[in-house]
């Protein structure tokens, strides 16, 4: 009997070994990096975000294709001199007519018709070229902002290293006696700041990651960032000339500008009446014969010549054009701006690094100094403090450096690594 016990012990172990194995592996399994920013642009194309897009195009160009096609004939049968009074009270008189009935459109109403919907489709895909790069951009500051994270991390660790090092100086000055206790709790109380600083900094990391992954597409949150896009600018890329016509959100507008022209003229057209053509044949039943039937019919004018659709089409008109002038002139100022924002965060990097070196060269004097008993801790402190600062500008002066550059790349219609996007 114990024996038996012993064995499903055993089993029992070995079970759970199995299963604790299989849910790590399986966690190990989906759990993964991000990929290098180019990769990762091109493995987003079936994100749902990228799904929209072109579902927008689509829509376009069915409703392009419905509009090629031709009105559809009808077809009638009509009887008559049925059902009344003498001679017409059975069906020896009656009058069968079957009738095929064709509307044809007059003054180039299909054509204006389909050369709207190819205007539309034009528009269509230049909204969604503007927001392809839109993704982009998105999907490029997610990226950063999880590099941006992750750094604050190795940051915060950093001075957590840092810090518990001056601690255990602090310690041995006091045992030495050659500091009063006071300055290691004031190094102890820093120390717990600064560890706290870390948690905060993993939480933002975690949910940088977490927003990247939705972004992407991805149902398992990403683990880390394999590349780097900061780094991309670490030399100074071409900005390029001022042209607001590589400007997506402009060729956007100059498309839907072409689309209501499109549109006016499709809405003149329709005041043009249509003419429907008939042809059938009647059997006269009382002559025994039959009898071809042709017809032609033009509607009135009077009540509807589609002139509240053409002013409504001529206004959207004046709103496109007004549109595409204040794209143009706000893309231009952007641009500007934009190359003015990248020259000066160039600047701005180059000061936070020297200012970076400085503050290393001030905490490693004041290290030395500390150690040797020839400064006091609140020194050795705030060199260190300063040194934290210092690497926290030249991050921050990197990330203002990546945004403008994004924000520039974004107003080309290209990428951070300079593609264009199709």
């Amino acid at each position: 009997m114990n024996g038996v016990k012993r064995r499903l012990a055993r089993c029992a172990m070995v079970g759970m070994t199995v299963v604790l194995w299989s849910a790590a592996w399986g966690k190990t399994a989906y759990a993964q990096e991000a990929p290098p920013f180019p990769t990762l642009l091109k493995q987003s194309e079936g994100a749902p975000r990228a799904a929209a897009i072109a579902a927008d195009v689509a829509q376009a160009e069915g409703l392009a294709e419905q509009a090629r096609a031709r009105p559809n004939p009808s077809v009638s049968v009509q009887t008559e001199n049925i059902a009344g009074s003498a001679p017409y009270s059975r069906f020896d008189a009656a009058e069968t007519t079957l009738q095929i009935n064709q509307p044809f459109e007059l003054g180039g109403k299909r054509s204006a018709r389909i050369a709207a919907g190819q205007a539309g489709v034009g528009a269509a895909k230049a909204r969604g070229l503007d927001a392809r790069v839109a993704y982009a951009y998105d999907l490029a500051t997610g990226y950063a902002v999880a590099e941006i994270a992750q750094r604050r991390i190795e940051l915060a660790q950093d001075e957590v290293g840092n810090a518990e090092a001056d601690l255990r100086v602090a310690n041995a000055q006091v045992g030495a006696g050659k500091e009063a206790r006071l300055r290691s709790l004031q190094a102890e109380t820093v120390l717990q700041a600064l560890r706290a600083d870390l948690d905060l900094a993993r939480a933002n990391y975690t949910g940088a990651l977490a927003r990247l992954s939705a972004l992407s597409g991805v149902a398992q949150p990403y683990t880390g960032v394999s590349g780097s896009v900061l780094a991309l600018f670490d030399t100074s890329p071409a900005v390029g000339p001022v042209d607001p016509g590589r400007s997506t959100i402009y060729r956007t507008a100059l498309a839907e500008r072409e689309a209501a022209n499109q549109r006016l003229a499709y809405e003149r057209k329709r005041a043009i009446p249509d003419v429907t053509g008939s042809l059938g044949v009647r059997r006269l039943e009382r002559e025994g014969a039959n009898a071809l039937v042709v017809g032609v019919s033009v509607p009135l004018p009077l009540f509807d010549s589609n002139r509240g659709n053409i002013a409504a089409a001529r206004a959207e008109v004046a709103g496109a054009e007004a549109r595409a002038e204040v794209a143009r002139t706000e893309a231009e100022a952007e641009l500007r701006g934009a190359i003015a924002q990248a020259e000066a965060s160039e600047a701005r990097v180059r000061a936070a690094q020297a200012s970076l070196a400085t503050a290393q060269e001030g905490y490693r004097l004041a290290r030395i100094a500390y150690e040797g008993g020839k400064a006091p801790l609140i020194e050795l402190l705030t060199a260190r403090r300063n040194l934290g600062l210092a690497r926290g500008v030249v991050l921050d002066a990197q990330a203002g450096r990546f945004t403008t550059y994004a924000i520039l790349a974004r107003l080309q219609g290209r990428t951070i690594t300079g593609d264009p996007i199709q």
